[in-house]
Formats: C-alpha cells, structure tokens, sequence
C-alpha cells in the first residue's frame, strides 16, 4: 500500500476537491487518462468514485480531512480482512487528504436483488458472515458501545424526529415517559455479552461479489458492544422488512449457531435472546428515526424521510409486543397522529 503525502493546501468542496482527488486517483494508478464516475455516496460527508483506467476499475473513497478520518476505515477493514472475510483491499492511500484507492467489489448490493427467491441463499451467507465477526474478528482497542453511546443515539429520536420533524412540544411529564423508556432499552443492551459490532450491517452494505459472499462495506465506524445489534441490524433492516415469523426463525437459528461455537452461554434461552434482540432493534429503530430526520433538516439528504414509515412501522410494532413500553407507544402515537411521516415540515 502506498501512502502519498502532499504539502499543497487540502481542498474539501467543489472544482477544486474534485481535481485533487482525480489527480490521486492518476497518479495512484499510474495512469493519465483515468476518469472518475460517481459510484455511491452515503450518510457520512464520504463518497465513493468509480476510476476507469487502462487496466481495470478501482474505487476512490473521497472522505474530506474536516469532516471524516479515514484511520478507523484503514484499522476496522485490517481487522475483517484478518479473518478471511470480504472487505475491500487498499491499493493506495493519503491520509493527509482523505484519499483511499480500493479494489472494485462492485455494485451489486443486497438491497434490490433481495426477494421471497433469493433471500433465504443471501441471508445464509450474510449471517455466517456475521458468526465470523462475532467469533473470530479481533475487537480489541475498538471504541466501547457503552451507556453513554446508547444514550446520545436514543436523544436523537426526541430532537430530530419529534421536535424538528414533527413540531412537538415535549411537556415534563411526557419526558419522564421516554426517559424511562430509554432506561429500559440501555439496561437490556449492557446486560448482553459484547461482541464486534459493525454498526450498519444491512442490505445496502452488503455486496454479491463473486469471491467469498458477501462483500462488507461502510465499516469504520464498527464498536464493540451488544452481541444482538448486528443481527437486527440486518433481519430488521429499515429498508426491507420480511414477516416476523421469518426473522424470529433467523435469530434464534443465530443464537445456537453461536452457542455451538462456544462463545454464547448456553443457559442463554430462546426467550432472553428474543428479549434482547426485539429491545436492541427498538433503541436502533429510535435512534434512526432521529437521524433520517437530521439527515434532511442538517445536512439536506431528503430521500431517508421515504423510509421513515417502515422505521416507524418497527418501532410500534416491536413496542407493542411489550407491556412496559405501553405509554412510550401511546405517546408516539399521539404525537405523529395522522401525519404522513415521509413529508417533510416546511
């Protein structure tokens, strides 16, 4: 891997980041007619580049030095491709100004090729992709998932979502009920063992690639932390939902497959893991209603708003499943009333 360092200024916006970054991808490829195509962009101020050169494609993760900080990216894909699993493979890099050239996994990602034919094949191989993250994948010196983390994400849901998004006025006594919500959804992720956590481990960061499937994108921000969060990351995804006899079978499939391995306890029953799996979707669900809300209203990416209803959909179904969340639901519901969610306030 190269490491290219340069003493010019470090644009980040517009013409002139744009030729910085071509002008990396030429010389990283040694090859003075490369042209860049926009390959994906995400959440985060990263974006994805395809280069066509004369000897293939490479793909250019441009992640502005201001705004991001590819050293978690370079430690976590180290970490994954250490375990024989499908991460992308550096070819050249400059940390300095955000740069990274990577191998081409392609674009064919989960999301659209997942139906009623293909999902049971593709799920098999994300989710042994997940045992081996879990088992075999070195956590050490990752960022604690702890309570404090916990309770910053679920702030975002009242900020954003009920606040920003729906003009609700919050009254004391109403705090009180979510409060005491998020206490419940904390207590139950820092009762689970911790385990690797990629964070976003789901459809639209997964890729059908010809090697070992699936190939794992969109990592660096991965923690160690509660054992069930990846897992409902992807059987609960925010942009495709199966039928919950389905993703029960899922799950449960996944806790003696890591009980077999010897890492999960095996007096951890069926109904515990429920338990912890449906609470660990609840507090992701809460806490994404709160980020595609500030996705639109701090950083103008308006089309997560579209997936807000299924969000929503997760959270009041998998709330109402559970006697102590009766208030917090009710209050939800109160709030949201008949409004159409993907539509953004004024």
């Amino acid at each position: 891997m190269s490491d290219a360092v340069s003493s010019d200024p470090i644009p980040t916006t517009g013409d002139a980041r744009a030729a910085t970054r071509l002008a990396f991808a030429r010389a990283a490829l040694d090859d003075p007619d490369v042209a860049l195509e926009s390959a994906s962009e995400d959440a985060s101020f990263r974006s994805y580049w395809r280069a066509r050169s004369r000897t293939g494609s490479a793909i250019v993760m441009d992640a502005p030095p201001d705004r991001e900080d590819v050293a978690s990216w370079l430690d976590v894909d180290a970490r994954l491709r250490a375990a024989d699993l499908t991460a992308p493979r550096i070819l050249a890099a400059d940390r300095r100004q955000g740069f990274l050239l990577l191998d081409d996994l392609g674009d064919r990602t989960y999301l659209p090729e997942l139906n009623d034919a293909t999902v049971d094949a593709l799920y098999a191989d994300a989710l042994a992709a997940l045992l081996t993250m879990q088992t075999r994948v070195d956590a050490r010196g990752l960022p604690a998932y702890d309570e404090s983390h916990l309770v910053a994400e679920l702030e975002l849901m009242p900020t954003w979502f009920l606040q920003q998004h729906l003009g609700a006025t919050i009254e004391c006594d109403e705090w009180d009920v979510i409060e005491a919500a998020f206490r419940l959804l904390v207590n139950s992720a820092l009762a689970q063992p911790r385990a690797f956590v990629h964070r976003d481990y789901h459809s639209r960061n997964l890729l059908i690639v010809t090697k070992s499937n699936p190939g794992i994108i969109d990592f660096q921000d991965a923690v160690i932390g509660p054992v069930t969060y990846d897992l409902v990351s992807l059987l609960r995804d925010c942009y495709i939902v199966w039928d919950e006899p389905r993703v029960c079978a899922w799950s449960e499939m996944h806790r003696t497959k890591l009980q077999h391995a010897g890492w999960l306890d095996a007096r951890i029953d069926a109904e515990t893991w429920q338990r912890w799996f449906d609470l660990m979707g609840l507090q992701r669900h809460l806490k994404v209603l709160g980020i595609f809300c500030r996705l639109w209203y701090r950083d103008g990416k308006r089309d997560y708003l579209a997936d807000l209803p299924r969000v929503w959909h997760y959270v009041r179904s998998v709330a109402s499943r559970h006697p102590e969340f009766a208030g917090f639901v009710a209050l939800l519901e109160h709030k949201i009333g008949d409004r159409d969610l993907s539509v953004p306030t004024p």
